[in-house]
């Protein structure tokens, strides 16, 4: 008796893989779905083709002056012709290296950090936590090692806009976590002064903060102290966005099953060593996408620093549209700017997801 011998594998069918099928599942899986595709493509058409022609087919790109822009279409030569100014804000000319040395060291430093397989990680974080600021500080501020010193009223633009966000984030995260460990504290004199410090916090503007910090926090402190403007607007921020992120971290925190500090007080760990070894890292992987989120929101809250008197790539570009020789030009300095803030916002989005896929140990469902 023959035995039975299977049919090789076939391939799938041509209509269910690729293009085609991917259009077929997405798209056009059925008579409403159809419908609806064929008519959101032809509005989306409609606006694409003269946004396109407008933006890169009829523009004008290079030039000094707006007699350069004579195609009908965008006048990037608006924003090439002043990018400087839009980056490094009043900055002195002569002394940009010193800003591009800082932010290429930073950059060198993100990507050791973020690059799997690169050795002394350790080494290379605690570098950028301790060391780095400072190095930074002399290098944009100057007034030590033979540096020309340079206040901060003459930083602006796009370094102005990075200095406060970063710093803002590196100061709001531990601040923002030991408010969420006092919230959840046993000690009444602790959780109730976190509790006030939060609920303070988050029931006021950003706006309102700023302009506290730059009128309110010199009458604090003792007449020989000078506080910088820039100092003022980082410390406001900073204990802002602290408790955004102190609520964020408590979430995490309460999402931790109960099992896990039972067990930690099982090894007869003592509550610091719990929280650092095994708490925290399992609660901070659940609090990702919403720590990114406040990141990303006090990235675009930068441009309020305004209010205080500091010019950020957004004032920066609103200041160069007073220009008489430049009037009529507003939407390539607003089209440009929502551009760089939607690079650094999109980039915070997608490295966040690769975290999450990175560091998933199943607890997603």
């Amino acid at each position: 008796m023959e035995k039975f011998q299977p049919l090789p594998s076939q391939p799938a069918p041509s209509s269910s893989t690729g293009l085609v099928g991917w259009l077929r599942k997405n798209l056009f899986s059925g008579p409403i779905n159809s419908i609806v595709s064929i008519i959101a493509i032809y509005f989306v058409v409609s606006a694409l083709i003269p946004a396109i022609q407008w933006t890169f087919i009829d523009a004008d790109w290079f030039g000094s002056d707006r007699n350069a822009c004579t195609s009908g279409g965008a006048c990037w030569v608006f924003i090439t012709s002043r990018l400087d100014q839009f980056i490094y804000g009043f900055y002195p000319e002569q002394l940009y290296w010193r800003v591009d040395t800082t932010f290429l060291l930073l950059a060198a430093l993100f990507a050791w950090l973020m690059i799997p397989n690169l050795p002394q990680k350790v080494w290379v974080a605690a570098f950028t936590i301790f060391i780095f600021p400072i190095i930074a500080f002399f290098l944009l501020h100057g007034g030590a090692f033979g540096l020309e010193e340079v206040p901060t009223h003459q930083w602006g633009g796009l370094i102005l806009t990075l200095v406060i966000a970063i710093v803002g984030i590196a100061a709001a995260m531990p601040i923002g976590i030991l408010l969420a460990l006092g919230r959840r504290s046993e000690m009444p004199i602790i959780k109730s002064f976190c509790v006030v410090f939060i609920e303070v916090w988050r029931g006021v503007p950003l706006i309102t903060v700023l302009f506290m910090a730059s009128v309110m926090l010199p009458l604090f402190v003792p007449a020989e102290y000078h506080f910088d403007k820039l100092l003022r607007a980082l410390i406001g921020i900073a204990l802002f966005q602290s408790a955004y992120i102190a609520e964020v971290v408590r979430g995490g925190l309460q999402a931790i099953p109960k099992g896990q500090y039972e067990a930690a007080d099982a090894l007869g760990l003592t509550y610091w060593k719990a929280m650092i070894l095994i708490i925290l890292p399992q609660a901070l992987k659940l609090m990702i996408p919403g720590i990114v989120n406040t990141f990303i929101a006090l990235f675009k809250d930068t441009s309020l620093v305004l209010i205080i008197g500091l010019f950020d790539i957004l004032a920066i570009v609103q200041a160069a549209l007073t220009d008489p020789k430049w009037l009529g030009f507003a939407t390539e300095g607003y089209v440009f700017v929502a551009l760089v803030f939607w690079v650094f916002c999109f980039g915070m989005s997608r490295y966040s997801q690769h975290l999450e896929n990175k560091l998933h140990t199943g607890h997603k469902r």
